[in-house]
């Protein structure tokens, strides 16, 4: 069998960077080397291309929790030639290699084909990866790729619009108010308009406590619990804050509901997307008051924080519920390979949407493979069968 050779996007520009880095490590560890040859690229925060860094398999996560793709002794530039389509992989060599200040223009540079890919698996969480930018590029570039197209990518990177579509396909969303920050420069300036946001907010009629999110970010970067009803100074703080990581700013009304994630897979567009067992993310401390929700450090930081739940303690017909809704949701933004949906399930068994990931962490103790894992699909039979997908996707 001739092996499918396969491009692994991983690192970014993104603050999920790092986290992109260890979902790498787990999905190149899952690979089945016998039927694909893994070809990692590492994308630095600056956003170049290379080839030859670390292989995120070599990270040493004990030593560096949050590791980060760079250039070293035998790394070179990505180079793509967009008429060449699966044979347009370049990488850019020069004796003074270090990539770090090269001139693009080095007379001295030579281009060597990387090989002919067959497909690109991207693992790259957040704006420049999940967002529909990458997606655009390997269509232009006509390759393959695994998950959702260029639409789907963009609408479900941005909550906001997100909340639209899932409204219009009759999916109950929370309420929510949406702020554009761009008229606020300094501190200062976010102070003077807590009036401003506190009324947008009490016109939305909106109950506390409120989540305060950017728009266009993941992992939850950014993300800030307001529970002091009224307290104009305490929004104002908390806007600003999203406000660092994009500028549209959600202010959401907070869900009394348990945290409940769904894994959805579409494996061929000619079949009907799957779903697997609704999961549920344990906050550990909860009761004590340490974690008050699915922040970044309970995510991927502190272990002891939180745990994945599969499938969630809830009755048979609720998780049944949770599985068509995640599915609808999927179909309602366009879904194509992969996507977990987030949802909330309140005491009354009520179901509310949260957000649709379209590329999911696929770290060791991520959701979406514990998901699948809890459903009968191992991680690496996942992994295949994403780059099936994309392989052939009719």
């Amino acid at each position: 069998m001739v092996r499918k050779r396969i491009v692994v996007l991983y690192g970014g520009k993104a603050d999920e960077h790092s986290i992109s880095c260890i979902s790498a490590a787990g999905v190149l560890a899952a690979m089945d080397e016998e039927r694909f040859e893994a070809v990692p690229i590492g994308i630095t925060k600056q956003g170049e291309w290379l080839t030859g860094c670390t292989d995120p398999r070599d990270f040493d996560f004990k030593k560096t929790p949050l590791p980060v793709v760079s250039a070293g002794e035998g790394t070179s530039r990505v180079v793509l030639d967009m008429g060449m389509g699966g044979d347009g992989f370049f990488a850019r060599s020069s004796p003074d290699d270090g990539v770090q200040g090269q001139s693009s223009a080095n007379k001295h540079s030579t281009l060597t084909s990387l090989g002919h890919i067959d497909a690109v698996l991207p693992i790259l969480h957040g704006p420049y990866g999940e967002d529909g930018t990458v997606q655009g590029l390997l269509e232009m570039l006509g390759v393959p790729y695994v998950g959702c197209g260029v639409f789907a990518s963009a609408a479900c990177m941005d909550k906001h619009f997100t909340k639209i579509l899932l409204t219009d396909a009759g999916i109950p969303v929370a309420p929510d108010v949406t702020l554009d920050t761009r008229p606020y420069t300094t501190a200062s300036s976010f102070d003077s308009a807590a009036g401003e946001f506190i009324a947008q907010v009490r016109t939305a009629k909106l109950r506390y406590p409120l989540f305060v999110k950017p728009s266009r970010a993941g992992s939850s970067f950014g993300v800030t619990k307001v529970e002091r009803a009224g307290d104009a100074a305490e929004l104002a703080t908390a806007v600003r804050e999203a406000s660092r990581h994009d500028w549209k700013v959600l202010v959401e009304q907070g869900i009394d509901g348990r945290e409940i994630e769904c894994a959805v897979l579409a494996s061929r567009i000619s079949e009907e997307p799957r779903a697997s067992w609704p999961g549920e993310i344990v906050l550990d401390r909860r009761e004590s008051g340490d974690v008050q929700f699915y922040d970044f450090d309970s995510k991927y930081i502190d272990s002891g924080a939180s745990h994945v739940q599969v499938p969630a303690d809830l009755p048979a017909e609720t998780l049944r519920r949770v599985q068509e809704i995640a599915i609808k949701a999927f179909k309602a933004v366009d879904g194509i390979g992969m996507s977990r949906v987030d949802t909330f399930v309140g005491a009354d068994g009520n179901i509310v949407v949260n957000e649709v990931n379209t590329i999911p962490g696929f770290t060791p103790i991520s959701m979406y493979p514990k998901a699948w894992e809890a459903t009968g699909v191992n991680y690496g039979k996942l992994i295949t069968t994403l780059i099936e997908s994309a392989l052939d996707p009719a």
